[in-house]
């Protein structure tokens, strides 16, 4: 395998120089190669429905939280739009761009994505579709899916290509690499890569086997074990930790409307206890686990949970800016159900509920079970130009995309030890060095002339170091 891969690489940096010998190298900030005259917001704000929110300074580069009108049905433009939030992060318009989606919120604070440092491009970032304030008004909750989303994608590429028209890769972690992905299904002509981190992939709804032999495995069974043995004792101790929830409630406003009763909120942040830990948490970090969950204080008990879990989430004010999420993991990509051997059922009363208990009742919510086959066939038979990166102990990594013969000059790596945070520079060396090479000749610009592809951009600590993708466990 290392031997292939070595071959794949040097074939790769020399196809990656020939083609790209003509290039343009980085300029100066705000530099254009054909609008030398014309300032690049300007240029941006030339675009039909394109509005400035503001603009921020960052050196070395020009940072624009922007507002771009889209139809809320792309079936049907003429009825109705919305404003949706997107950010420029714009180094040089001869430089490729890498198009980012969190799929969630957008950040209005300068970053810069690992392709984006990689290939020392610029960066558009776009706000999923009816996370707020990118909400039509009202809410026709039967437009958000993976298609309209793709198409928000779609229209914002064209719009961005007569400025920026370099390559394009697209991007994303987590849902943001699922929403790249569809992307690519649905508009595979748009991007010239993808580069998805820890994107789940879940094909069948009701089959999550493979979630439950992931838990028997991760990391040892001694950091399995503390873990196991903390979420437990929370459950037999639900009568005394739920009354100190109730007073955490009270001081904080919280309230239970959306899940049902304080009871459920309380078992499903429990329940997340030992996923949240392996999503977000080192092998390491078993260090700070109760070592014996029975004997320790109801304090400790408490504070381990709340932790990792966050007994605030399962609110209603936790869960309402999530509302988006949750519904389309109801209705079209699907959400995992483990299961706890360990715990005795009289302790779990309601187990991992489903994506319609987190959803407020007056939405609507009906799945799709062909959606999430769709994509997962066009994968294994039509990706192109696709990388996939996960964590060795991402449990999201249990249900992943997978790439077959039909599939052309794509991968899927696994970086060792690593959580949800996993990416690129993670990976043992042969493959870091490939994926590298990859982006930059999908990118259409050289790789390094050594034989370790390496970022063109060094790397910035305000721009480049951010915490792991954090979003709720999908638990059902």
């Amino acid at each position: 395998m290392r031997k292939a891969l070595r071959w794949l690489l040097a074939l790769t940096v020399l196809i990656g120089t020939v083609s790209t010998a003509g290039a343009a190298t980085a300029a100066e900030p705000g530099a254009t190669a054909t609008k030398a005259t014309t300032d690049i917001k300007d240029q941006l704000l030339a675009i039909p429905g394109m509005s400035l929110i503001e603009e921020k300074p960052y050196t070395g580069y020009r940072f624009f939280v922007l507002d771009y009108t889209q139809p809320i049905d792309h079936h049907h433009p003429s009825k109705g739009t919305f404003q949706q939030r997107i950010t420029v992060l714009h180094k040089d318009v001869s430089r490729p761009t890498v198009f980012y989606t969190g799929g969630y919120n957008v950040s209005t604070t300068p970053s810069r994505r690992e392709p984006t440092q990689i290939v020392d491009g610029n960066q558009v970032s776009m706000e999923y579709r009816f996370f707020t304030p990118s909400r039509p008004a009202p809410a026709d909750w039967s437009k958000l899916d993976i298609w309209q989303a793709a198409s928000d994608q779609h229209r914002i590429f064209k719009a961005l290509k007569k400025i920026y028209t370099r390559n394009w890769i697209s991007t994303g972690g987590s849902k943001g690499g699922m929403t790249a992905t569809y992307y690519e299904r649905f508009y595979p002509r748009d991007m010239d890569g993808v580069v998805a981190y820890v994107a789940p992939n879940d094909v069948v709804n009701n089959e999550d086997s493979a979630y439950d032999r992931f838990f028997t495995k991760v990391g040892t069974k001694e950091c399995r074990d503390r873990l196991n043995a903390v979420q437990r004792e929370a459950l037999v101790r639900r009568e005394p930790l739920e009354k100190k929830y109730a007073a955490y409630a009270a001081e904080n406003g919280y309230t239970f409307t959306t899940i049902g009763s304080l009871d459920r909120a309380y078992e499903a942040v429990v329940l997340d206890y030992v996923w949240g830990f392996w999503q977000y948490s080192l092998l390491s970090d078993c260090a700070t686990i109760p070592a014996d969950a029975k004997t320790a204080t109801d304090d400790a008990i408490w504070t381990s949970v709340d932790t990792i879990s966050g007994f605030s989430f399962y609110t209603d004010q936790g869960l309402e800016p999530y509302t988006p999420y949750y519904y389309q993991a109801g209705t079209q990509l699907g959400a995992p159900t483990i299961h706890f051997p360990y715990i005795e059922k009289q302790y779990v009363r309601y187990g991992y509920q489903a994506p319609r208990n987190f959803v407020p009742r007056d939405i609507p919510m009906k799945f799709q079970p062909y959606a999430m086959r769709d994509v997962d066939s066009w994968v294994r038979d039509h990706a192109h130009h696709m990388l996939f990166v996960y964590g060795q102990n991402d449990p999201w990594g249990a249900e992943r995309f997978r790439v077959g013969k039909g599939a052309k000059d794509s991968y899927v790596f696994t970086a060792p030890g690593l959580n949800h945070g996993a990416n690129v520079a993670g990976l043992v060396a042969d493959q870091k060095a490939l994926a590298t090479a990859r982006i930059l000749q999908w990118a259409g610009v050289p790789a390094s002339s050594t034989d370790r592809a390496k970022p063109l951009a060094a790397f910035d600590r305000k721009l480049d170091v951010r915490d792991v993708e954090r979003e709720p466990t999908l638990r059902p």
